[in-house]
């Protein structure tokens, strides 16, 4: 569905050219301070304008319709919305008959029989992500002290992001990229044991994000060719801390206190410049096509923040869902 989230739920609607998109957040706590402008940053490293991002320019100014009064969440459920300006949609007016490989086009036609928004691809578009981010910058309040940081460490299989991405818009073709999110002073204990554990809930609302192809924790696909004697992360001291870090800060689906570090893989950017064969479905045959349309060259270079996130999101749900646990026990031991 468009819901994520038990306590700290949050559900995003929307489409890419619709009038507005937006996300309602419930279970936030009352008392967290939140003004427009504190979404500004976020929301700002989100949007396009620089090189390699798509010219679509839209102003994503944060509308606060419920749950805040007098500056503080109220407790109840919290509407943020943003209107959609800057929209071209004509440009996909041919996507019905000729879907375009990589996108949903074709497989959303079958899901909602033949009724789902196209334009911009819709609610299956990178713009709905607008929603996480928002929700992100009250999540980022509630896992205090615990530090949030993602950056793009390599695109198109090059740590020289800036060659890489030139390369491409030269070759006139897209790229994707790797994105490593770290995690500092975590809670210790997030996670419930096998079905909501710490992995198991944040690749959930990682995989949500439109281009992610792939997520690994610590060591991750490298631990397969390790030694339990080298894998192991031995304990130093009686806080927790341990002297390395391949299981990414997190044994037995709990978070160790330890540096929380993770890697995701971003697909290229499907509507490519490049000329491309798909089929026809007006005509009964092959066809080649060029994707027309504002898009980014890499979309990996917007993804940082929305990894962020969609981190902290799942981290506050688990965060409360831990508090509420250990209150009932404290009330019946």
């Amino acid at each position: 569905m468009n819901s994520f989230g038990v306590i700290f739920r949050i559900s995003i609607f929307g489409e890419s050219h619709g009038n507005s998109i937006g996300v309602v957040i419930d279970g936030c706590p009352p008392g967290l301070p939140v003004s427009p402008e504190i979404f500004t940053a976020d929301l700002s490293r989100r949007q396009s304008g620089s090189k390699g991002t798509t010219a679509r320019r839209e102003p994503d100014n944060p509308e606060i319709i419920s749950g805040i009064y007098k500056g503080f969440t109220t407790g109840t459920p919290i509407t943020l919305l943003t209107r959609n300006s800057d929209r071209i949609s004509s440009d996909y007016d041919e996507f019905k008959n000729v879907p375009r490989p990589g996108h949903a086009d074709y497989i959303a036609g079958i899901k909602y029989s033949g009724f789902s928004d196209p334009r911009g691809s819709g609610h299956f578009s990178g713009r709905i992500t607008w929603g996480l981010v928002a929700a992100g910058v009250l999540a980022k309040l509630i896992v205090r002290p615990a530090n949030i940081s993602a950056k793009l460490i390599s695109a198109g299989g090059n740590p020289d992001i800036e060659h890489a991405l030139e390369k491409a818009i030269a070759d006139g073709d897209t790229i994707g990229g790797i994105i490593e999110c770290r995690v500092s002073d975590p809670q210790r204990a997030l996670g419930e044991p096998f079905f909501y554990s710490f992995e198991s809930a944040l690749s959930h609302i990682i995989f949500s994000i439109p281009a992610i192809k792939g997520i690994e924790f610590g060591a991750g696909f490298a631990a397969a060719s390790m030694r339990g004697s080298q894998h192991n992360d031995a304990l130093i001291d009686g806080t927790g801390r341990t002297a390395t870090n391949h299981a990414g800060g997190i044994n037995g689906g709990l978070t160790n206190g330890n540096e929380i570090l993770f890697r995701v893989a971003v697909k290229p950017t499907s509507s490519t410049p490049a000329e491309q064969r798909t089929f026809d479905f007006s005509r009964g045959e092959m066809t080649t096509f060029k994707v027309k349309g504002r898009h980014d060259t890499c979309i990996a270079l917007r993804m940082p923040v929305i990894v962020e996130a969609a981190t902290a999101i799942a981290m506050a749900d688990l965060l409360l869902i831990n508090s509420g646990i250990n209150s009932s026990s404290g009330k019946t031991g």
